[in-house]
């Protein structure tokens, strides 16, 4: 996100002024959906939590071969709570809804928190408001937009990227749990890359090193993969790649084994598009196991 000129002074004034009714509303929803992450509450998480969310959470647990609903409140962090935050701005956009908040945002893992910005986002459904998901920026590497902010500028969230976006996410498609819990890794620094696997997990990356859960795991036999990559802008389009699939093995001391992979070396020439298999065999299972 960058900063934007405004054509009017925004310094003093918070931004949240500009609906005062809705902010009440998704503060109630978010307090209350925090409160169910705190208490380990089902039944709140569940009529708090956008639905489109709830399903997005439970395949990605049952892909991990962990219990629903008891591994939602399995997080490595506390939800941070927003009394202590100073609300900057709120918009609706449709069924969508983001609140921007400015502050100590603590999630409670230890350290002196320091004055980062704090996006929620929110989905109407059948007249009323649901928590979806959370942005956290963090602004170490933004030192002059943090003064301004602390200052009272808050031009800085006039951005596009700050409002409501109007799109409702698409219900993903249901999984029932995986055979093979995967994961997709992709180093592609200079590049965007998005991969599809067995037609159902669909993960993109920019310019990262990062692995993410295979939706619906993978299977015994034959597992199909797609995959795009675009350059960035600054690019030189010499930058190494790297996509690989693990299979993660639940014997405690097995490694992962490593059954995909599309390598290019720096300077290499990289596929635009491209396609794959691997395959899951006895050899492969027993590996997992161990033997």
């Amino acid at each position: 996100m960058t900063a934007c000129c405004c054509l009017f002074s925004l310094a003093g004034k918070s931004l949240a002024q500009e609906n005062k009714l809705l902010q009440s509303q998704l503060e109630t929803t978010y307090g209350t959906w925090r409160n169910a992450m705190i208490k380990k509450d089902p039944r709140a998480w569940s009529q708090t939590t956008a639905t489109h969310r709830q399903l997005h959470i439970k395949n990605r647990i049952l892909s991990e071969k962990r219990a629903f609903p008891s591994a939602v409140f399995e997080v490595p962090a506390s939800p941070p709570a927003i009394d202590n935050l100073k609300a900057l701005r709120v918009t609706q956009n449709g069924a969508t809804a983001t609140a921007v908040y400015f502050g100590k945002v603590d999630f409670g893992v230890g350290g002196q928190p320091t004055d980062n910005l704090l996006l929620l986002h929110f989905l109407n459904e059948r007249g009323r408001w649901k928590y979806d998901t959370a942005d956290y920026i963090n602004l170490g590497a933004l030192p002059e937009i943090r003064k301004k902010l602390q200052a009272g500028d808050y031009s800085y969230v006039q951005h596009e990227d700050f409002k409501a976006s109007g799109k409702t996410p698409e219900m993903p498609i249901a999984v029932k749990g995986a055979q093979y819990i995967a994961k997709v890794y992709v180093f592609c620094p200079g590049r965007e890359v998005k991969v599809k696997v067995n037609r159902i997990s669909d993960h993109r990356f920019q310019d990262t090193k990062q692995a993410e859960v295979i939706i619906g795991g993978a299977k015994a036999g034959r597992n199909d993969l797609q995959f795009a990559t675009k350059l960035l802008e600054g690019a030189k389009g010499t930058e190494p790649l790297s996509i690989r699939v693990y299979l993660m093995s639940t014997v405690p001391g097995v490694k992962p084994v490593k059954i995909y992979e599309y390598q290019v070396a720096d300077k290499g020439e990289v596929k635009a598009y491209g396609s794959g298999t691997f395959v899951i065999d006895n050899k492969v299972h027993n590996q997992l196991l161990g033997r």
